[in-house]
Parts: C-alpha cells; sequence; structure tokens
C-alpha cells in the first residue's frame, strides 16, 4: 500500500482546493472520504484545474479556461476575481454545446449550469463553488463539505491535505485516486478518461455515480 493509500484509509477528511468543473479523479477523492474541507485561503496557482477543465469536442480535447483579473504573488484562493472583460462566457457555453449538444443528458442538465454562469460572479471561489454544488447533486454525491480556512488548526488531525494532488501537470495515467473505466462519449474513437464532470453527466446521467465508484474500485 502505498503512502498516498496509508493516509487515505487513515483520514476520514480530505482537504481539497476548488477547482472549475472538476475532473473525474476529483470526484473520486471526494467519494473516499467522509468529509471535504475546502480551503479556500490557499495559495491560487495559475494555469491548474482551479479556472480551467477540459472536455471533448470532434476531434480533441479542448481546455476552457477562466480568465482572472491580475493578482499578487502568492494571493489566496479566495481574493482571485473572474475578469468579465472577456468574452469567456460565451465561448465556454459554446464549446459545451458543440461537445455535448447531442449527448443524451445534455437538454436534462444544461440549463441550471447556464444559469449559474448568468448570474456572473465575482470571485472564481464562487462560481467554482456553485459549479461543484450542482454537479455534485446530479451524480448523487451526499457528502459533508464545507468551505475552511488555511489557519483553522482544528483541521489539522485526521485530514489529509491534497491541495494540489490532483493537477494538470502530471503525466497522463498518473492518478491518485483514480482508474479510468470507460463510458459512452459523443466523439471520438477510443476512449479519454479524467475529463471534466461535465463529460460524465452529460453523456451517463443517473450512471454517472456508478461509474465513478468503478473507478474507484478498480484502483
Amino acid at each position: 500500500m502505498s503512502e498516498l493509500e496509508v493516509n487515505s484509509a487513515q483520514n476520514r477528511a480530505v482537504k481539497l482546493e476548488l477547482q472549475y468543473l472538476p475532473c473525474l479523479e476529483y470526484f473520486t477523492c471526494i467519494l473516499q472520504h467522509e468529509q471535504v474541507l475546502i480551503d479556500i485561503e490557499e495559495r491560487y496557482v495559475k494555469q491548474t484545474f482551479r479556472n480551467r477543465c477540459s472536455v471533448l469536442t470532434t476531434n480533441k480535447i479542448d481546455v476552457l479556461t477562466v480568465p482572472v483579473k491580475g493578482y499578487e504573488a502568492a494571493s489566496p484562493t479566495k481574493d482571485i476575481l473572474i475578469d468579465y472583460n472577456q468574452e469567456w462566457i460565451r465561448r465556454h457555453l459554446g464549446c459545451l454545446k458543440a461537445a455535448y449538444g447531442k449527448s443524451p443528458f445534455y437538454e436534462f442538465y444544461a440549463s441550471e449550469l447556464i444559469d449559474t454562469y448568468g448570474k456572473k460572479p465575482k470571485f472564481l471561489v464562487d462560481l467554482n463553488y456553485e459549479l461543484l454544488t450542482i454537479c455534485l447533486r446530479l451524480v448523487g454525491i451526499k457528502k459533508e463539505i464545507r468551505y475552511i480556512l488555511s489557519g483553522e488548526r482544528e483541521d489539522d488531525n485526521g485530514v489529509f491535505n491534497a491541495i494540489s494532488l490532483i493537477n494538470n501537470k502530471k503525466t497522463q495515467n498518473a492518478f491518485n485516486y483514480y482508474s479510468p473505466v470507460a463510458y459512452y462519449q459523443t466523439f471520438g474513437n477510443g476512449f479519454v478518461g479524467n475529463l471534466s464532470i461535465i463529460d460524465l453527466i452529460f453523456n451517463m446521467g443517473p450512471e454517472a455515480k456508478s461509474v465513478l465508484l468503478r473507478s474507484c474500485e478498480s484502483r
């Protein structure tokens, strides 16, 4: 058993950063812990899943990025502002419709997500948290999830710190919490794993959770 597996077995809770429409590994990590602590005071790291996600389009993997306003080095994630001077919402929603408009469950789930973008949250954490909340409900994952600040000592014991552990910098298939389990995807000849949870939700609907559970069990 690896050090990570030992830590996961011993700790009921895990500490994570907020991510934008997170990848499947983020959700399999949540499934493997009883409590999830979202640290909104952790240091913001650019070019990570904090403000980007990957979706599968007609012939490629497309990366969607939420632009943010300038910030000082080592700024906490909770202070990061979304830049609405760029027309990124139209780009993201257009890409999602092009990628998943013909998927089996797009018409059932898309409107709630679209409404969230229409609210134009000021802070990145607010956008990410609302989207995460919606996706958890659509998948059927019920966990104790709450915001924390990095300095909360009461959370130190019995909590595995997985901040930045689920990232887009590592090589493909180098996962800590996830083992790819193929499911129906609208495009492509070969299965692509660990895309945004949106790929799984739009393609599999009510079966999304069972795919995630099997992705945990096959590790």
